[in-house]
């Protein structure tokens, strides 16, 4: 595996933001658009599978259930694989599970089939490919990581728009069972996409400028990389975001899916209510770019996570603004504020963990996060349905939604100025304290000896001297 441990992005190594990172993005575009689009373009199905196979809607729904739950809840083991085979392996592998569980699906007999083929093994061939691409967009991205973050996450709204009218015409000419076949051949591209996903190389050591000669390499005694890097819950930034984003997750996802139920509430036609969701990622679709480029620039990238709590803050009063619409022009203009303010959570979520925890432990960090996200995905809108079973009032639902999406904006604020807003020390400034306590030192013992003892107080001033030019700091006095 020795082309792999280049995989797990060595130190040396400088980010070349633009280059092969922009088949990279182009690679996390089509990976982002399938992982989230996927789920939601299957349900154009699901009236010819309630007929086929004599179940209700409730039982058709929990495809789509399943499938985002072995997309968040399955990080963990996505975090593994990566840092044991390298990004590249994972996805390719992670394509062929995709294209496999829909294949397989297009043969089966029971919903049970449907929910184990295309649920779980195509889920977690997303999955698979899902991650690993976001991990290789951050070490191919550094200065323009926000923009990058930000085109990948267009993606989404992008296959949305393109596979729902897919799988609309696959399903008009050759039935469920055919269009199933076709998505799985489609998802091939997944692996097309891993092959992109190309190491970066150690920079070689430079010649000897005078003679020549190259350089001598120092080996390093090798460190084994952590499978799962578990250090990240010491780091209190990571903590609070962990927790903001799973709050966030509650309420973040429930008013896409009863925004059209809500307008044939106010009895509105179904294809006029459906309407609404594409406004929706009509927008979201230029939202997320514009977002990731003004998060880029020079004067917001240090406050970036304010920024996302905005994003959040912006959601949640749109949410509960939308509680309040009472006619089809209301729903219009609550899905433009809210495809612009879904669009820049969208575009901000992972750049923002990617700022909080670096390069190095993102790989872990993800996979930690998207499984606490796994167990919110699963409670929110199960959740906001009992509500609307017990109030009979769609009004409810985005109060709450509204609610939990702005309670995470001030967790992620409120835990930012008081926990996150420390600057690290620095160690150029440890080591002239050091040198000034050792200065200090040795005037105090030419004070102390006077006149009889010269000799011991140039020795302290030349110790000093060499220290400085050495670099090192006084162990006494460092510790």
């Amino acid at each position: 595996m020795g082309g792999v441990a280049l995989d797990d992005g060595p130190s040396g190594v400088k980010a070349p933001d633009g280059g092969w990172g922009w088949a990279v993005l182009f690679g996390c575009f089509v990976i982002t658009g399938f992982s989230y689009a996927f789920p939601k373009a299957v349900s154009v199905f699901f009236k010819e599978l309630i007929r086929e196979f004599d179940v209700g809607y409730s039982d058709t729904a929990w495809i789509s259930s399943i499938l985002l739950a072995m997309l968040y809840g399955t990080g963990p083991l996505c975090s593994v694989l990566v840092n044991r085979f390298g990004c590249r392996p994972v996805m390719m592998v992670g394509g062929l599970f995709a294209s496999l569980g829909m294949i397989l699906a297009s043969f089966a007999t029971s919903i049970l089939h449907i929910y184990l083929c295309t649920g779980v093994i195509t889920g977690l061939g997303l999955a698979l490919n899902f991650q690993p691409s976001l991990i290789m967009l951050n070490r191919y991205f550094s200065e323009k990581r926000p923009l990058a973050n930000g085109l990948a996450a267009a993606g989404s709204p992008v296959a949305l728009c393109c596979l729902s009218p897919l799988g609309q015409v696959l399903q008009y000419n050759y039935g469920w069972r055919g269009g199933f076949l076709i998505l799985g051949g489609i998802l091939l591209n997944c692996c097309a996409c891993g092959a992109l996903m190309r190491p970066l190389l150690a920079p070689k050591k430079p010649a000897n400028e005078l003679d020549g000669t190259p350089a001598v390499e120092v080996k390093k005694p090798a460190t084994k990389k952590k499978l799962l890097d578990f250090s990240v819950f010491r780091d209190r930034g990571f903590l609070i975001y962990t927790i903001a984003a799973s709050v966030m997750v509650l309420g973040l996802f429930v008013p896409p899916v009863f925004v059209v139920s809500y307008a044939k509430g106010l009895g509105y036609e179904a294809t006029q209510s459906a309407l609404l969701l594409t406004i929706l990622g009509f927008v979201d679709m230029f939202a997320r770019p514009l977002a990731g480029l003004v998060a880029g620039m020079k004067s917001v990238r240090p406050k970036c996570i304010y920024l996302f709590a905005f994003a959040m803050i912006f959601n949640g009063i749109t949410d509960l603004g939308g509680s309040q619409a009472t006619d089809y022009k209301g729903l219009v203009i609550f899905c433009i504020f809210f495809g612009i303010s879904y669009g820049m959570v969208g575009a901000l979520q992972f750049e923002v963990l990617m700022a909080i925890v670096g390069t190095e432990k993102f790989s872990s960090a993800i996979g930690l996060v998207l499984l606490m996200e796994a167990i919110a995905v699963l409670l929110g809108p199960p959740g906001a349905g009992r509500l609307l079973d017990a109030t009979h009032k769609y009004m409810y639902i985005f109060l709450l939604a509204g609610c939990e999406v702005t309670l995470a904006a001030f967790i992620l604020t409120f835990g930012n100025c008081f926990c996150m807003n420390k600057k690290p020390e620095d160690p150029q400034a440890k080591l002239e304290m050091a040198v000034t306590a050792a200065e200090r030192e040795g005037l105090n013992s030419v004070g102390d000896a006077g006149d009889e003892e010269p000799k011991d107080g140039e020795h302290a001033k030349e110790k000093v001297t060499t220290m400085k030019e050495s670099g090192e700091p006084n162990t006494e006095t460092s510790l």
